[in-house]
């Protein structure tokens, strides 16, 4: 590579002699045309030339040639390098001085427009190897994209990053075998915490210049400070993580060990009274405290059902065990179980019997109309209507649970199926915040989609179910007949 770099500067001053030989010898066959200072100002166009095109070397070498040449040639005495008069001594020196200045200049101006259009590369190379890393959260994608920007500044026959941390890893271009000798230049990648890794280059020749390096360096600081915001953003990422599930945790011992209170209250109390001698066996209380207890009893069994659904829906083990099932027999279930729980709200059901079999789970959807009547119950006032209705809608099965209610903000009515997400009257309503939650799990397990939406006199909770199963639609219910 020397020898090329010599052959190079040697054909740069070659052709500036070859370009002052051919501009004297155009200069001496016009002599008698030309005054000797038009001759020295003419002199000055390939001066520049020369030194725009092939540097200030050649240009303050062929600028002392064309002085001796003008000289030679065109000062009289003629081939001498006599002068016998003053002004030529002038017109020389003149010559001589800009000459130089102007090979100076031009060599200044195309060193800073050099200077000028590197620092424009590196700028550019920086802002995209910025812009590249900018949003990056993975140690590997960085060295990916840190190992390719290194490879096309440097042009260097191997790049290899390797980092350390809670993961260490080598990125290596090419992916081939690195070479049998050490790498002529390793560039570190510092922090203030530390070293995150360091830069491996292998280029034997040329030699990386001052320019190159200081790129690679701030390529490095860079990549350095990458991973460490990419760490920072893990950490701060599993931090929130922790800190959602202890605000999580606390709310779920907050709300089941005051609803647990309540029921198991109610349930000491009846057997306390049942255990003594107060409440004899004849006595009409006895009855109540013991539908009290299994009432309670009741209550406790939902909600540790609820708490083992939500675990089970947020692992992703609820698996729907489907089958051809009929509407209304599971409403029907629903409604008869929950009638005592209901109190003096009014039922109204509009689920006819002609419906098509729906390929659910019965249990499952049984715990979804027993949380969404529940739901109903607790925050419609006294003697008001609780409707359910069922109807066809295309190949899907839409059902309505409505009640009159308080009404939600349009702003919540999509965070309400949230778990331990309350709005109305959550001071005064107990409960875990679970239910509905658990039925948006159910129902999207089963393929379909659940809402909320304001009625004019109250509230509905909407869901609907597909039809079709494994692509098979519902199968016909076998038809009555009757023999005369």
């Amino acid at each position: 590579m020397r020898s090329s770099s010599f052959i190079s500067h040697f054909w740069h001053y070659f052709l500036s002699f070859v370009l002052i030989a051919f501009t004297t010898a155009i200069f001496f066959a016009l002599r008698d045309a030309l005054d000797t200072t038009l001759v020295a100002l003419l002199y000055l166009i390939p001066l520049g030339m020369i030194t725009a095109f092939w540097g200030f070397g050649p240009g303050i070498t062929s600028a002392l040639v064309t002085f001796l040449t003008f000289n030679y040639f065109f000062i009289e005495p003629y081939y001498t390098f006599t002068v016998h008069r003053a002004t030529d001594v002038v017109i020389l020196v003149v010559f001589l001085v800009v000459a130089v200045v102007i090979s100076q200049l031009v060599g200044r101006a195309l060193a800073g427009l050099a200077a000028a259009t590197a620092r424009e590369r590196e700028a550019t190379q920086l802002y995209e190897l910025s812009t590249a890393l900018a949003g990056l959260h993975n140690d590997h994608a960085i060295a990916e994209i840190l190992a390719r920007q290194v490879q096309e500044v440097s042009q260097g026959e191997t790049v290899e990053l390797n980092i350390t941390g809670a993961e260490t890893f080598a990125f290596r271009l090419p992916e081939s075998a690195t070479p049998h000798r050490p790498p002529e230049w390793v560039i570190p990648m510092q922090v203030a915490r530390g070293a995150l890794g360091e830069i491996r280059l292998w280029r034997a020749a040329p030699a990386l210049t001052s320019s190159e390096k200081r790129l690679l360096q701030t390529f490095a600081s860079q990549g350095a400070l990458a991973l460490e915001r990419a760490r920072l953003a893990q950490a701060e990422s599993r931090a929130r993580v922790l800190e959602e599930s202890d605000r999580l945790k606390s709310a779920i011992l907050s709300s089941v060990s005051h609803e647990l209170r309540t029921p198991l209250s109610t349930i000491k109390a009846a057997a306390s009274s049942l255990r003594s001698n107060e409440v004899s066996w004849d006595s009409p209380v006895r009855p109540e405290l013991i539908a009290a207890i299994d009432d309670e009893a009741d209550h406790l069994n939902m909600l540790v059902g609820n708490l083992l659904d939500m675990s089970r829906i947020e692992s992703g083990a609820l698996k729907p065990k489907r089958e051809w099932n009929i509407l209304p027999e599971i409403v029907g279930s629903v409604l008869a179980r929950m009638k005592h729980l209901a109190g003096e709200h009014r039922l109204e059901v509009d689920v006819p019997e002609s419906l098509p079999l729906v390929p659910v789970d019965y249990v499952q959807m049984e715990q979804v109309f027993t949380n969404l009547v529940s739901n109903s119950v607790k925050y419609a006032p006294e003697k008001t209507v609780i409707r359910v209705r069922a109807f066809v809608e295309g190949e899907l099965i839409h059902v309505l649970v409505s009640n009159q209610g308080p009404q939600v903000p349009q702003e919540h009515l999509d965070r309400i199926f949230d778990k331990f997400y309350r709005i109305t009257a959550a001071d005064r309503v107990t409960g875990t915040g679970l239910g509905l939650s658990i039925c948006k799990g159910i129902i999207e397990a089963h393929g379909g989609r659940i809402w909320a939406e304001n009625l004019h006199d109250g509230l509905a909770f909407n869901f609907t179910l597909p039809l079709i199963w494994e692509g098979t639609p519902p199968p016909q219910l076998p038809m009555d007949t009757e023999t005369e």
